[in-house]
């Protein structure tokens, strides 16, 4: 019986250090926003993109109206773009445009969107198995084209507006091709009437884009299997005209991607 109560105090030591290790305090409890800022922009250029999210979100959260807090939203949106969470991105950056329409940043918001859609898909392994982008889902191709021209249409002068130009071209391009996939494979089943319509959107939407050549060859094989040689010559005869267009222009400006810094923040 004399060895209880040494038993008992061992096991109260225990339980007490058990408690404390359970309700140990946060160890950001005292952290600014400044703090949270600091440490988010570490996580978020050493590529740990989870932790810089949380940190970014704990630092909103805690901070709503700090001017931090408004540089945070601008980079919640960039850093589920290098998470590659494009649906977060999308959300993230949809909500800075809410909240601030009138930033100064709202061209860089427009590109970052443009960028979201333009790298949407793409995977670990196309790096060994590259894949044909207009071989797949569209709509994420126009969605980033969209968004890259209104950027160009209503920040003309803005730094991103060159390389969103640029990436204009590249998905035009891409588009157009998707549209002459779909003509190559009317010709492959004799579907003529198709083949000359879809060849048809490539001329009256993407005039400018390196696929035009082929969609004029595709209306004058089409148009001459229909019987309609005069629609046949008509086409021949543009397509004796047609001058080759530059191929894709796929140098772009990768350093452009990262989110600018609120007038403020220098001065901070």
């Amino acid at each position: 019986m004399r060895f209880y109560p040494t038993i008992f105090l061992l096991l109260a030591g225990l339980l007490q250090l058990q408690a404390c290790s359970m309700f140990k305090g946060d160890p950001t409890e005292n952290w600014t926003a400044k703090d949270f800022y600091e440490e988010a922009s570490r996580a978020l250029y050493s590529g740990e993109f989870e932790s810089a999210i949380k940190n970014l979100e704990t630092l909103e959260a805690r901070f709503p109206f700090d001017p931090y807090a408004k540089q945070a939203q601008l980079d919640i949106a960039y850093s589920y773009y290098k998470f590659d969470e494009p649906d977060a991105a999308i959300s993230a950056a949809d909500r800075f445009m809410r909240l601030h329409p009138r930033d100064p940043n709202i061209d860089y918001v427009y590109y970052l969107k443009g960028l979201v859609n333009f790298k949407r898909g793409t995977g670990i392994l196309d790096g060994w198995f590259p894949r044909d982008q207009a071989e797949h889902e569209t709509e994420t191709l126009l969605n980033s084209f969209n968004d890259f021209s209104t950027l160009v249409r209503r920040y003309p002068d803005s730094k991103y507006a060159g390389d969103a130009y640029q990436r204009m071209i590249y998905l035009r391009n891409e588009l157009a091709q998707h549209e002459i996939s779909v003509a190559e494979y009317y010709l492959s089943r004799k579907a003529w009437m198709g083949a000359a319509n879809r060849a048809r959107i490539v001329i009256e939407r993407y005039e400018q884009s390196i696929w035009r050549k082929r969609a004029l060859e595709i209306q004058v094989i089409a148009y001459r299997e229909l019987g309609l040689e005069d629609l046949a010559a008509d086409t021949q005869r543009i397509l004796d005209l047609n001058q080759d267009v530059a191929s894709n222009l796929v140098n772009f400006d990768s350093e452009l991607e990262k989110p600018p810094k609120s007038s403020w923040y220098k001065f901070w």
